[in-house]
């Protein structure tokens, strides 16, 4: 009788697979022997492997079949069947039915824990029978808060506050030990707007009460008012997690909070400034999985990628991301840094401040009191020998100078720049002070963009477009468009989510030439045009026709005027 094979433990399975080098692994287990945390949890932590490569290679080893929860939609029937704690506590979540209806499907970030079978048995009394599947543990984690719904009852902490009476009921959800309850009231606010995916949250004191607002894609809604006598407390508790002086009232200060939430680490970048009632807070949300996204995932049009693929591949030279303040322009170089971000490449960047930090790449603080501004610490980089430079921004002559300095001697840069479209990044330059004979052949391109809302697809209603908005959009005829009607997955906005419109203007020896001489921006726009250059005015348009976003939110953020 043959022996069943051994199964060979997780990190010697990656090695084998050739995913982790044994140099990591040796990493990843004394740093196990030190915080006892599961393999597999500390290589995803420590950026050597991705959650869905672990829940794999488990997968693989364990003989079990995974799922994906990014894409599903699990049934409300089995959602009643199983209690949330019990859900948190074993990290499973309950999916649905076999074809029979006796089956209880179950994703569970460990699918050997017999512990929680025995007590699944228990519960389903006979009635069904579990059939555990293989989930990554982060996806489990945030699959219980989305579909569980957020049960940290801000209402129950106020209510203590106001009565002195505990609220039980809140502290079973948050599965915390009893703490001071403006500690768990700024946590409960921090989760949940990290849960609705908020990116930025502004505390503001008036005078005889607090408003708390929330971003949602890029449009302000109030949330909460609460009485004024719940700030001065609230506002220790949040200089307290931003490292920030707790005595000092008068001057502006920033900080960092760092927390984990639905077992990811996520950052916020605060800032406190004086006003009128008191002291006004407001966070941006820098969550990192959330941010981070393939370039695949920008949601550029086919020809778009190529050309902005074709342009990542020019050995040397300067690309610009241009657009407003919160149009998306850090996320777009971050997902181009992550593209070219290999074991092969030195990686160097250099922002105001670090908003997520990346695994291999060498990123650093612009930091006045240390000297440490754009132009010296582009002069820094370039002496640690990097093949790719990232800069924050390009805002003065010193720091263009130097961006485009290291551009010419052989190196990859990128950086944003405020400009309303991508050939008016061209006088930008000229203005800060940027000789033309330096732009010309050393610009790789440019690529302006914006954010967008995106149509609730449950509730979005067809019309057919009349004559302005046919000539608005560029089509002939009158196409069947979209538009927002509002509806409870919606929070009746009609919107969820946001997509990035862009232009890319890829620079060669013609359009050189045009700048070399100062040529006007019309004569630049109308040679790109002539090469194929798609404005964002066509790119808003193609969203439109495809039904993905609205005529009026187009409107909101791109001038289409000049076509009627």
């Amino acid at each position: 009788m043959n022996a069943p094979p051994r199964k060979k433990p997780l990190g010697e399975l990656l090695v084998s697979q050739g995913i982790i080098t044994s140099d990591q692994l040796v990493i990843a287990l004394s740093e196990q022997k030190r915080t006892g945390i599961p393999l597999g949890k500390l290589l995803v932590q420590l950026g050597f492997v991705t959650e869905e490569t672990i829940t794999d290679a488990l997968s693989e080893n364990l003989g079990r079949e995974t799922v994906s929860l990014a894409n599903m939609l699990p049934d409300n029937t089995a959602l009643k069947l199983i209690p949330k704690d019990m859900a948190k506590r074993y990290k499973l979540l309950p999916l649905g039915f076999d074809q029979e209806g006796k089956t209880l499907v179950v994703g569970m970030a460990d699918p050997n824990n017999i512990v929680a079978l025995d007590q699944l048995r228990a519960l389903l009394k006979g009635q069904f029978v579990p059939s555990p599947r293989l989930v990554g543990e982060g996806e489990v984690q945030r699959a219980i808060d989305q579909f569980y719904g957020y049960e940290f009852s801000i209402d129950g902490i106020l209510r203590e506050i106001e009565t002195g009476e505990i609220d039980y009921a809140s502290l079973q959800s948050s599965d915390a030990e009893y703490s001071q309850p403006v500690v768990r009231l700024i946590d409960a606010i921090l989760a949940d707007a990290v849960q609705k995916g908020v990116s930025d949250i502004h505390i503001e004191p008036e005078e005889r009460f607090l408003r708390i607002r929330y971003r949602i894609d890029g449009v302000l809604r109030q949330i909460r008012s609460l009485h004024i006598s719940y700030w001065p407390a609230m506002l220790v508790r949040l200089k307290v997690l931003a490292s920030m002086n707790i005595a000092e009232s008068r001057a502006p200060q920033d900080g960092r909070i760092s927390l984990m939430i639905s077992g990811r680490p996520v950052d916020f970048r605060a800032a406190v400034q004086p006003v009128t009632w008191g002291e006004n807070f407001v966070a941006r949300i820098l969550d990192r999985q959330r941010s981070i996204v393939p370039l695949e995932g920008l949601g550029l049009a086919d020809d778009n990628l190529d050309l902005l693929k074709l342009m990542l591949a020019r050995p040397e030279g300067i690309l610009l991301v241009t657009g407003p303040t919160g149009s998306g322009k850090t996320t777009t170089l971050y997902s181009i840094l992550s593209h070219m971000n290999s074991e092969g490449v030195h990686i160097m960047t250099l922002e105001d401040p670090v908003e997520y930090p990346l695994p291999l790449v060498r990123q650093a603080s612009v930091n006045e009191s240390a000297k440490m501004d754009f132009a010296n610490g582009i002069r820094s980089m370039m002496r640690q020998d990097p093949d790719i430079i990232l800069i924050g921004e390009v805002r003065d002559s010193d720091t263009a100078d130097m961006a485009f300095r290291a551009a010419m001697t052989g190196h990859q840069v990128f950086s944003t720049l405020h400009t309303n479209s991508a050939i008016g990044a061209i006088p930008r330059l000229l203005d800060i002070g940027v000789l033309p004979d330096i732009m010309a052949g050393n610009i790789i391109g440019i690529v302006a963009q914006r954010l967008v809302r995106r149509l609730c697809p449950h509730c979005k209603e067809t019309y057919q477009a009349d004559e302005i908005e046919a000539k608005l959009l560029g089509t002939t005829g009158y196409p069947i468009l979209h538009r927002a009607v509002g509806c409870g997955r919606c929070d009746n906005l009609g919107y969820k989510g946001r997509l990035t419109i862009m232009e890319l203007l890829k620079m060669d020896s013609e359009l050189d030439e045009l700048i070399a001489r100062r040529a006007t921006a019309q004569e630049l726009r109308k040679t790109a045009l002539s090469k194929g250059f798609k404005t964002l005015a066509d790119d808003g348009s193609r969203r439109v026709l495809d039904g993905t976003t609205s005529l009026e939110e187009i409107s909101r953020v791109v001038d289409l005027t000049s076509r009627l």
